[in-house]
């Protein structure tokens, strides 16, 4: 019996995770984490009987303690810890969303515990410090993002000295045939019709900005040690190859798949198999294209914004992260229009690009963080 602790139950990576535990008479769902859908919560206690929830709301708590006397809860932000830190052996997923997921992977490290780790965000405004609690703590950290599972794959059994460069697709996100003098007038609702994925609201969000893919840049070079020069990104509207790795003799391997959340999480539980099921094969037959674009900076400047916060290091990821969250909050609650979103980011950016740090530790990030999203939300609030 594997067990697993799932943070983010109840969004789009967890309930996918739920699915192969489900799938899986070996996998044991021992405790999971939800923020706000209570109905979810109990449907997910009800079918896999979890020793440890955690929980975010002090009314959802009072509730499930009185229904469920059986189960240990733990209450908000410091309960992700408490969960992680439980004395039993087990595989921790952290599919969180933004930077509240840093410091429970941080606690999941210290406690000897594997992460399978789809919250980028831990990586991107502490990947250096991630890094090296994973070696001192003797511990895995494997990715869940198809981009970067499929990188791992295709870097399996190759010397790192032997590759040229690591290409990341990009499908465009749900703009990418307008202009940018279109994106003044549109909406929510537009943002979050993706062409190809299934995703929750904040990352289909970044999708359309292609912050998402700058975030994707940064946490590649933290996963794989790879310089910026050889991360490249490239637009790929099909998102049919999930990722590229290109070796010094120009030969490049490709990870092919259809677009299924469910491929690079089961590849995480099961690491190294390849088990059977949820994703469909794909059919050559009907495949008529794969197009391919070069990567415009001028009409995705988040992009080109990231490369340079990564290059530049210290609090600049974590800045470009943060400005992030809360102007993608900001728009998704219809207080700021969408272009708004890259003028928060850039504007904070370039604001702390001379003040830059870059001697910290996690309790430094977490109350930056903190200071700068209310300054954020009085600018703009």
């Amino acid at each position: 019996m594997k067990d697993f602790i799932l943070l983010g139950a109840t969004g789009s990576i967890g309930t996918q995770v739920l699915d192969i535990i489900d799938s899986d008479k070996n996998f044991n769902l021992l405790g999971f984490s939800f923020k706000s859908n209570l109905d979810k919560a109990i449907a997910i206690i009800d079918k896999f009987s979890p020793k440890y929830v955690t929980v975010k709301d002090k009314e959802h708590l009072k509730l499930l303690k009185e229904k469920y006397q059986n189960i240990t809860f733990f209450l908000e932000d410091e309960g992700l810890c408490d969960l992680v830190k439980i004395k039993e052996d087990a595989t921790v997923i952290n599919s969180l969303v933004g930077l509240v997921g840093l410091k429970p992977t941080v606690c999941a490290i210290l406690s000897k515990k594997d992460i399978l780790l789809a919250n980028k965000e831990t990586l991107v405004c502490a990947g250096d410090l991630i890094n090296k609690l994973v070696k001192e703590n003797n511990v895995k950290l494997l990715p869940i993002d198809s981009e970067h599972s499929a990188i791992m794959q295709c870097l399996k059994g190759h010397n790192k000295n032997s590759v040229k460069k690591i290409i990341i697709t990009a499908s465009g996100g749900s703009f990418r045939d307008l202009d940018r003098c279109n994106l003044e007038s549109v909406t929510l609702s537009d943002a979050i019709k993706h062409p190809n994925w299934s995703m929750g609201t904040k990352i289909t969000v970044d999708s359309s900005t292609m912050v998402n893919k700058g975030l994707e840049v940064i946490e590649a070079h933290h996963l794989f040690n790879m310089p910026y020069s050889k991360i490249e990104t490239v637009l790929h509207y099909e998102s049919i190859i999930h990722s590229m790795v290109e070796f010094k003799d120009n030969g490049i391997i490709a990870h092919l798949a259809t677009p299924d959340m469910h491929l690079p999480i089961k590849y995480a539980m099961y690491y190294p198999k390849h088990i059977k099921g949820f994703t469909e094969e794909i059919d050559f037959t009907k495949l008529s294209n794969l197009t391919f674009k070069k990567m415009d900076y001028e009409r995705f400047p988040m992009v080109k914004l990231a490369y340079f916060v990564g290059e530049e290091g210290g609090i600049l990821p974590l800045v470009y992260n943060t400005s992030n969250e809360v102007a993608v909050s900001l728009f998704v609650d219809g207080k700021i229009k969408y272009l708004d979103i890259e003028k928060i980011i850039s504007s904070e950016v370039d604001y702390y690009k001379d003040k830059n740090v870059w001697d910290f530790d996690i309790d430094y990030l977490l109350d930056f963080d903190k200071k700068l999203r209310e300054s954020i939300l009085k600018k703009w609030s």
